[in-house]
């Protein structure tokens, strides 16, 4: 019996999920979670997140050397792995390229503002990381100064990057940065957010325990 099938089912939901949302097409984006045994459970390099079957998956070692035969995982299992180095908090990482927030990010603006009530009790502040090249070393290099205190981080001109404390924790928050990018944007084509001031911020948090 496989040790790890409960979190390769989980896996494979959350990537087709990510796929029927339209969050990625072709073989864009990825998804990892960490495993009981230290090791790195993720999806394989040029593969339609629909497409995704347990046998795809691949096992890493924490430094990101293969430990299962087959597939190759994605070249951008570098920033997942930077992202479990530094929050040990962390079991999943989910990177997508969701349209609204993705076009946010190519835009060169990040969603730091507290308009969303749910968006500032669940994910705070999500900010915006300079432009690295996709599947090198300079992503992890851009993430860095917000990955310890973010939930989520836009990465310019390329996409969106979610972690948390389960598979599911890291999908929703992608669904949400989506939501609230999505939103936002409905209202500046109305005129602009209205955000929310220091007082209201402060009631709401407190409201929520924070």
């Amino acid at each position: 019996m496989n040790p790890h099938a409960d979190f390769a089912r989980l896996l494979v939901s959350v990537s087709h999920r990510l796929y029927e949302r339209g969050f990625v097409t072709a073989t864009d984006g990825n998804v990892s979670t960490r495993l009981p045994n230290g090791n790195i459970l993720a999806t394989p390099t040029s593969m339609n997140k629909g497409s995704v079957t347990e046998p795809d998956l691949v096992e890493l070692a924490p430094d990101g050397s293969p430990v299962s035969k087959g597939r190759r995982a994605s070249s951008e299992i570098r920033m997942h792995l930077f992202i479990y180095r530094e929050r040990p908090d962390v079991q999943a990482v989910v990177h997508a390229h969701p349209t609204y927030a993705t076009g946010f990010a190519a835009a060169g603006i990040g969603l730091t503002e507290p308009v969303f009530p749910e968006v500032v009790v669940g994910l705070g502040r999500i900010p915006l990381a300079p432009y690295a090249t996709p599947t090198t070393h300079e992503v992890a290099e851009s993430i860095a100064p917000f990955v310890k205190e973010a939930h989520a981080i836009l990465l310019s001109n390329h996409g969106v990057v979610t972690y948390g404390k389960s598979l599911d924790d890291a999908y929703y928050k992608m669904e949400k940065v989506e939501h609230a990018a999505h939103m936002l944007f409905v209202a500046r084509m109305l005129g602009g957010e209205r955000v929310l001031n220091g007082e209201q911020v402060s009631k709401l948090l407190s409201a929520a325990g924070k």
